[in-house]
């Protein structure tokens, strides 16, 4: 059986986020110009341009902390289960809030996703702690732009609520 190289898992598992986020691209790419841009946003909401290099990066970070943690623990094993585990539910809720918002135009479960998508992440980082610092450390500006995310989603659904 040949063995695969070493930097495979690497840029495997640094990749991986990414696909959510570059299928839920075209979602948003849609749903901007059509929809987003008609609702009231608060004046620290961060110009669109921005958000896809942020999420770049922190996909990057988290995807790269997964292959450290996946790598400690000797791959995919018992002891594997439930920091990956937790992580693979964050990914999962991650990669829903963009047609349940965009897509679905449902500000309020939205934001419903994004608290559960917030506290997996903070599940996952403290479960990854113990483990392999540098990849909890991965996570942290993920926490701090979840909240950033979180705090937006609020503001844009409770000045939006009645909006057809």
């Amino acid at each position: 059986m040949e063995v695969l190289p070493a930097w495979v898992p690497a840029v495997g598992f640094t990749l991986l986020p990414h696909a959510g986020g570059f299928l839920g691209s075209n979602i948003t790419k849609r749903e901007i110009p059509t929809w987003y841009e008609t609702l009231q946003r608060p004046s620290w909401c961060p110009p669109n341009w921005v958000f896809a290099p942020v999420w770049g990066t922190l996909y990057t970070s988290m995807g790269y902390g997964s292959y450290l943690v996946w790598k400690e623990l000797g791959g995919f094993s018992e002891k594997s289960v439930v920091p990956l585990g937790l992580y693979a539910g964050n990914l999962a809720l991650n990669w829903a809030w963009t047609p349940v918002f965009f897509g679905t135009h449902k500000m309020g479960w939205g934001l419903v996703t994004l608290l559960l998508t917030t506290g997996t992440a903070t599940a996952t980082t403290a479960s990854w702690y113990n483990i392999n610092k540098t990849a909890a450390y991965l996570m942290v500006p993920y926490l701090a732009w979840l909240s950033l995310a979180s705090a937006l989603n609020y503001r844009i659904w409770k000045d939006n609520r009645n909006k057809r």
